[in-house]
């Protein structure tokens, strides 16, 4: 999924789930003594909680018109959206927008990992192409790759005020970063877009193919042919393209990553379109995996389950975005910075052994 800006303290979720001997996700003790600190803290906790386990109905929003493209977030204006932040926590929840969704927008913030992650040096001196990367798992990747040490191309629709704030997180780790806006429906951009990325970054070390399309439909009948189209040139098309212009910049130790779904596994009767191209992404991961392994380049998938990002409440319907995620294991949606270190495995020397796999971080059982 296209995967979305706010702080990690501020995200919903923030606070982990763990108890007493159980180690937590987030700080790797045992008894997270970090988890509830205060009384006003849990009671934020319970609040972002109830929101996802409750069916409140939802409330609209009009999207603010994005930033110009030529416009880049500073130090202060950074400062200026934290304290915004703050300010607007106990404001209304917005659970629809419309698409291609924005994470100014979305409400509660996702987690991309901006106060949790921290790097240690796993992807020095490499070079990555993260498409979808304005926000979501694509901003959470872009972060973690850049906190890692390599230098980031942010592929992105129009989403420029998201796309910025990307570019900002992966300066501040103190690398390069490219912002290029472009529809990966056309196939001319996708080749333009890897050619731009060797030509001012200097290579291509990993292929993140993450940007992806859905819209959901009561039924196979009513999906409009320009519907399933865009569906398969963003989903599965694209990673064709963008990875036949990558191959010929990538060497031995390269790595391309695409970015399923649990829906290519297990099926969605509203998201059949969707469902039927993570379903081929699966298969093309494991297809090129075998193709490419005299080359020394792997070849794996992430499938997550249910992320919260913009794209959940800009193109699902307002019952199913409230209860997001509740049907997991543990009766919530991912947060974006809990999907990247799984990108960061697969795209660096710890996952050297792994080539062809579809790893699938769900909150379930074993979805294969």
């Amino acid at each position: 999924m296209r995967n979305r800006k706010r702080k990690g303290r501020d995200a919903v979720f923030d606070l982990c789930d763990c108890e007493p001997a159980r180690a937590c996700v987030r700080t790797g003790n045992a008894s997270c003594p970090s988890a509830l600190t205060t009384a006003s803290q849990q009671a934020r906790r319970e609040e972002e909680m109830q929101y996802f386990r409750s069916d409140s109905s939802a409330a609209s929003a009009s999207v603010s018109s994005i930033m110009t493209h030529d416009i880049r977030l500073d130090a202060s204006h950074m400062h200026a959206k934290e304290s915004s932040r703050k300010e607007n926590a106990g404001q209304k929840r917005v659970l629809d927008q419309p698409w291609p969704g924005s994470d100014e927008k979305l409400g509660p913030q996702a987690d991309h990992g901006e106060e949790s992650y921290r790097g240690t040096g796993k992807l020095e001196g490499r070079v990555a192409l993260v498409t979808g990367g304005d926000s979501g798992i694509g901003r959470a990747v872009a972060l973690a790759f850049a906190r890692e040490g390599a230098d980031v191309c942010i592929s992105y629709l129009n989403e420029h005020e998201d796309a910025h704030v990307t570019e900002a997180l992966v300066l501040d780790a103190g690398r390069r970063a490219l912002l290029i806006p472009g529809d990966l429906t056309d196939r001319e951009h996708c080749g333009d877009l890897v050619e731009r990325t060797v030509k001012e970054l200097g290579g291509l070390d990993i292929l993140v193919n993450n940007a992806a399309f859905q819209m959901e439909a009561d039924d196979l009948s009513s999906i409009p042919a320009e519907q399933i189209e865009r569906t398969f040139r963003t989903n599965i098309l694209a990673p064709f393209w963008i990875t036949q212009a990558a191959l010929r910049h990538m060497k031995a130790g390269s790595v391309i990553l695409n970015t399923g779904s649990i829906t290519g596994m297990e099926g969605n009767a509203s998201l059949i379109d969707y469902a039927a191209t993570k379903g081929a992404v699966h298969m093309f991961t494991k297809s090129l995996a075998r193709a490419l392994s005299d080359r020394g380049i792997r070849v794996n998938c992430v499938a997550p389950g249910p992320v919260w990002t913009p794209l959940i409440p800009a193109t699902l319907d307002s019952d199913h975005v409230a209860k997001f995620g509740k049907d997991t294991l543990l009766q919530r949606p991912a947060q974006p910075a809990e999907i990247a270190p799984t990108y960061v495995l697969l795209a660096s020397d710890d996952g050297r052994y792994y080539t062809g796999e579809v790893l699938a971080p769900t909150g379930r059982a074993a979805s294969r």
